[in-house]
């Protein structure tokens, strides 16, 4: 029989959602029914968690993901939503920004266990670095590690659409974060937090940024917020002050770029490529443009080669891909 103290343990978790924590306690249950030498009732209980973690994961892909795509008037044209399947596993990234963005899932998943010692997970980030690195990606990866819906906020877009209404549409989506627990990126954020220093600083911006400053003190939600910049340097210092933490990304570095070609076309067989060619080749894009002429080399060597890659159709690739990066 369960002690009151692990049935108030269940349905904490419960209601926070923290349906990992939740299993984990469900599980213990189970183990120390066996203990207790009641087989019938470990077995039962061990019955029903194996069919609730296979629910679990047909719930999370049949859940109507309807709130913020009904006619709700202002929240259409704001932001788009998805279900990434995209996984960290499957990205090519430095140890040290694998690590980062690890952490980040392990605490939202753990995050009953920080709750119970008065300490919240961390929500709120910044990414910043130059475009095609990883930002984009990156938020979707943490989306769908966690099962979560992924809702992209474009906010160049935002602004030059609704100029004059820009913070009660931002109001709209501080509020969805209430009603639908995600993973929200906001995306060219530069765009929104211009440097109050510079020359197009003008009384709308002001109000808008000063909006965003706002709503982002004030969410008390327990969604995620990600924020993306390609130009970290336009921002307001007060931005920087209002995340919980920085995640800076980059081009490339060299030992990266060969896993970062064979992951993208791991269907081919690339044994004959000359990597340090490759590599010369290589430095100064970022990894979208190596994926992007990674794949362009496929197409050409299915469609003229046989299906064959050699070194000269990948750096052909390369170098087109570096006159018109993407």
């Amino acid at each position: 029989m369960a002690t009151v103290q692990q049935i108030i343990a269940l349905v904490r978790s419960y209601a926070r959602g923290d349906d990992e924590r939740f299993m984990d306690l469900a599980d213990k249950a189970a183990d120390e029914a066996v203990r207790r030498g009641q087989a019938k009732a470990a077995s039962e209980l061990k019955a029903l968690l194996v069919e609730a973690r296979g629910r679990q994961g047909v719930i999370q892909k049949s859940r109507d993901p309807i709130p913020l795509h009904r006619p709700r008037g202002d929240l259409i044209g704001i932001m788009s939503l998805a279900m990434p399947d995209t996984r960290l596993s499957r990205m090519v990234l430095s140890e040290v920004l694998l690590n980062r963005l690890t952490k980040v899932v392990k605490e939202q998943r753990q995050r009953g266990k920080l709750i119970e010692r008065s300490l919240e997970p961390r929500r709120k980030f910044l990414l910043t670095g130059p475009p095609g690195t990883g930002k984009t990606m990156s938020a979707a990866a943490i989306a769908g590690e966690l099962g979560l819906p992924l809702f992209t906020v474009l906010l160049d877009g935002l602004i030059t659409k609704f100029m004059g209404e820009t913070a009660a549409k931002l109001r709209l989506v501080f509020e969805a974060m209430t009603e639908r627990r995600g993973v929200y990126f906001f995306d060219e954020v530069d765009a929104l937090a211009t440097s109050r220093g510079a020359d197009n600083d003008v009384g709308e911006a002001r109000r808008i940024l000063n909006s965003f400053l706002q709503f982002l003190d004030e969410d008390k939600s327990t969604s995620l917020i990600f924020a993306a910049t390609n130009h970290p340097e336009l921002l307001d210092k007060a931005f920087f002050r209002r995340f919980q933490a920085t995640i800076e990304y980059a081009l490339p570095e060299d030992e990266l770029v060969r896993p970062i070609i064979e992951n993208a076309i791991y269907a081919f067989d690339l044994v004959e490529i000359d990597w340090e060619l490759v590599l010369e080749h290589s430095r100064g894009l970022s990894h979208a443009d190596l994926v992007a002429a990674s794949n362009d080399a496929a197409r050409d060597a299915v469609l003229d080669h046989d299906g064959k890659i050699n070194t000269q159709i990948l750096i052909g690739s390369l170098k087109e891909n570096r006159r018109h990066p993407r």
